[in-house]
């Protein structure tokens, strides 16, 4: 690894530094893992998204971007190549991830669609924003402006991402392995497991991973979260407990569901298809 670029002991600034001990680590691991994971080709979307109201205001949501950061970590650690889609948050770059950073949800769309063509797995853990402003205001929206004592905002959908993944898989009879993530509010245990089970079908997914983000300690901005995992014939409850940990238990989950990797022979059409793309 390396040699990393910063300041030197002779006082210059370029390349002749080590590596931080934390990324040597993480390489190592990678590098040694074992399991049905390594040499994967994960795809991790993660954090909200900003649609622009005008040049410095935006519809936005709470999302700080930490579980679908964890799950890339993780995965990462465990052999696989990792692209991490990911909305404005303040975290830094998982270990071994390559990192593609968006805005709005259009954005996300097209990193997504490139991405995903590749991918054995992708997990949709952003929140992506449901509408965006009809149309951009140039510079900034004054209230000082004649008749500008209330705004009206016209929003328009955005395009469903998830939904759009798993349509396509069903039409062409293969694709990623797909996991999505469903938020909710104030909803008993039966509720959130009948609702999951409904978005996966829906959807197109494989697995569905809920959580009500009115829980005490866990949702949007936490450190801890607490999911129930939903497939065909499943229904876990992951207890509250740290992101981390969390993500390290559904990759557990995940990974015995995937289906045998791909041999050479097979690949090749699937590559030739992502170079025409």
């Amino acid at each position: 690894m390396g040699p990393d670029r910063g300041e030197l002991a002779c006082g210059w600034v370029g390349e002749g530094r080590l590596v931080e001990p934390a990324e040597i680590l993480a390489a190592a691991d990678k590098l040694l893992a074992e399991g049905p994971l390594r040499g994967r080709r994960v795809v991790v979307t993660a954090g909200p998204t900003h649609e622009a109201i005008d040049d410095v205001r935006f519809v936005g949501n709470r999302s700080s971007g930490k579980m679908g950061f964890a799950l890339a970590a993780e995965a990462a650690t465990r052999g696989a190549e990792v692209t991490l889609i990911a909305g404005p948050v303040a975290l830094p770059t998982p270990v071994g991830s390559q990192r593609i950073d968006v805005e709005s949800a259009l954005q996300m769309s097209e990193a997504l669609t490139s991405a995903a063509f590749a991918a054995d797995v992708v997990v949709m853990t952003a929140a992506v924003a449901d509408f965006r402003p009809a149309e951009r205001a140039p510079g900034k929206l004054s209230r000082r402006e004649p008749g500008a004592s209330s705004l009206t905002l016209p929003l328009v959908a955005n395009p469903d991402l998830l939904a759009q993944l798993g349509a396509s898989k069903r039409a062409s009879g293969r694709g990623p392995f797909l996991v999505g993530f469903a938020a909710e509010t104030n909803v008993s245990a039966a509720e959130l497991v009948t609702r999951a089970q409904r978005k996966r079908q829906e959807k197109g997914c494989d697995l569905v991973v809920a959580n009500d983000v009115s829980v005490a300690g866990a949702g949007f901005g936490s450190a801890e979260n607490a999911v129930t995992v939903v497939g065909a014939d499943l229904a876990e409850v992951l207890p509250l407990m740290p992101k981390d940990h969390l993500a390290a238990r559904l990759w557990d989950i995940i990974a015995t569901r995937l289906p045998p990797q791909q041999t050479i022979s097979q690949a090749i059409p699937r590559a030739t298809e992502v170079a025409h793309a």
